[in-house]
């Protein structure tokens, strides 16, 4: 019998404000991969849907509110995580309302998109930013 991989579903989102820079988190200590920067967002609960989730967790990082529809699909990740597979949604938002706190991560900073390819970031993280690049 062959070893079927369990699946965690991860959402993020390349946030970006008018002066065309992208917020990025840093992942606080005593989590996995801490001191690596990634975008925000997190894992989707039972019953959600990929974009609730995603209004869900920048509510809770970031005390901002996004809509549903303000939401583009960008790009995925496709990344082994220990006994899991991660399959990880990046979508772009350039419509919030409030303004961006750092509520959970150990910091935050908004940054220009070619800025992004030099930060220590997660390994699923990391062909994400080479697409957002690519699109502009």
């Amino acid at each position: 019998m062959e070893n079927k991989p369990t699946y965690l579903f991860v959402v993020a989102a390349a946030l970006r404000n008018q002066s065309e820079k992208i917020l990025v988190q840093q992942r606080p200590s005593g989590k996995p991969m801490a001191g690596l920067w990634e975008f925000p967002g997190g894992k989707v609960e039972a019953g959600e849907s990929p974009e609730e989730a995603l209004v869900r967790e920048l509510e809770e990082e970031l005390g901002v509110k996004v809509e549903p529809s303000k939401l583009r699909p960008a790009a995925f990740a496709s990344e082994p995580l220990g006994e899991k597979h991660l399959l990880l949604l990046l979508y772009t938002c350039r419509d919030w309302t409030g303004e961006a706190q750092n509520l959970e991560s150990a910091d935050m900073k908004w940054l220009p998109l070619s800025a992004l390819q030099h930060l220590e970031m997660p390994p699923a993280d990391v062909p994400l930013v080479a697409q957002l690049i690519a699109a502009g």
